[in-house]
């Protein structure tokens, strides 16, 4: 079909300049299909480059593997019969492909979501993100004298791979050949610091330099002689409040278990310094709760307590991630950890987008969330 010729010469001349990054098909026709996605990826099999088609089914998920020319004909295939959107993801630009009811092909070209390509290995192995020798394990109790995870700490040790896991899916977008602040706020002890910048550092040979935020001083005092011990010489803490913490160059900022509206302070000083990534796992959301205290709410939801605490964590970290997508931020929210290791196990995140959000859609969100559950504000919005 000469409709999508665009798409297909696009594709072919991106794989052969060496700049393709994904191809993703969306907007179901039916949800009949149960497949609400399609993912293409560039894989190597036995030095041949070949095109992975990851069918997203409700259900499962279903990989094959197809030529250039081969994938082709699927692709005319999935967007006539299956699918109204597709994406290529190239280095240079994002081409949008729409198609109407009446089967009328659209194409849009916007700036480019990627700065890095996806890896081209077929049947990866797993990636050894934690290196067990590493001294800094030991010296903060998770591994013996042996290298061993101590059984008492094997849930910190499943939370540090995967949060190491979700980082390194995120910082696929980043120009890794510059150097990168990454401001932790709220580091605590430092385990997911510490194991965060070993990993980037040693493992995989980024330039970066990490500074934790923690205000109690004695813990400051113990990272910072277990990062001189370890030899991390681009790792430091400081002992300060986070409000009070003034670095407008944070590249990355972090804030993991920070009580409260704590959360809210590192939020906003990632915003005011336009980082390019920002990583919360909220804690602790007292600030919207406490000020609803003694309202009656008309939502049966809220009658009992429990459910009452779980709601009003959902739309505080919901207006959160609308005040993030207010300031151009793409955010996703998701369980980085299964709640039988932690409770705390919601992430937040931001990522910057060139892509200018509707921000009057997004106040009147807000605004509708806050009436119809009698908040007059929430601390975010106050420091904005």
């Amino acid at each position: 079909m000469n409709e999508f010729g665009q798409l297909f010469q696009a594709l072919k001349e991106a794989i052969s300049n060496d700049n393709f990054v994904k191809l993703t098909l969306s907007k179901p026709i039916s949800k009949s299909f149960n497949l609400p996605n399609v993912y293409v990826r560039l894989v190597n099999i036995k030095n041949q480059k070949q095109l992975q088609f990851t069918y997203r089914y409700n259900t499962n998920d279903q990989t094959k593997n197809y030529t250039v020319d081969e994938a082709c004909e699927e692709l005319e295939t999935l967007l006539l019969e299956k699918f109204k959107a597709a994406t290529l993801f190239t280095l240079e630009s994002d081409l949008l492909v729409m198609i109407s009811k009446k089967k009328k092909v659209s194409y849009r070209t916007t700036a480019p979501s990627f700065k890095n390509k996806l890896p081209e290995i077929h049947d990866k192995p797993k990636e050894k993100r934690i290196n067990l020798s590493s001294s800094y394990l030991q010296f903060l109790g998770i591994t013996d004298k042996n290298n061993k995870v101590i059984p008492k700490m094997a849930d910190k040790y499943r939370q540090i791979n995967k949060y190491l896991e979700v980082i390194e899916s995120l910082i696929a977008s980043l120009d890794m050949n510059k150097k990168l602040q990454i401001v932790d706020m709220g580091s605590g002890k430092g385990y997911l610091t510490f194991a965060l910048y070993d990993y980037l550092v040693n493992l995989k040979g980024y330039n970066v330099s990490i500074t934790g935020i923690e205000l109690r001083e004695y813990l400051v005092d113990y990272c910072n002689d277990i990062a001189k011990k370890s030899g991390f010489d681009q790792l430091n803490f400081i002992a300060q409040r986070i409000q009070e913490y003034d670095n407008d160059k944070i590249d990355i900022l972090i804030a993991l278990h920070a009580c409260d509206t704590a959360t809210d302070d590192a939020i906003y000083k990632g915003l005011m310094a336009k980082s390019e990534l920002i990583i919360c796992a909220p804690c602790c959301h007292k600030q919207v709760r406490q000020q609803v205290k003694g309202r009656e709410q008309e939502s049966p939801l809220l009658k009992y307590g429990i459910f009452k605490e779980r709601q009003f964590e959902m739309i505080t970290d919901t207006i959160r991630a609308l005040i993030l997508e207010k300031f151009n931020y793409n955010t996703k929210v998701f369980e980085f950890i299964s709640s039988e290791h932690t409770h705390k196990n919601v992430m937040l995140i931001g990522s910057k987008s060139s892509k200018k959000k509707d921000i009057e859609s997004i106040d009147k969100k807000i605004e509708s969330l806050k009436e119809l559950y009698h908040i007059d504000h929430h601390y975010l919005e106050t420091l904005l």
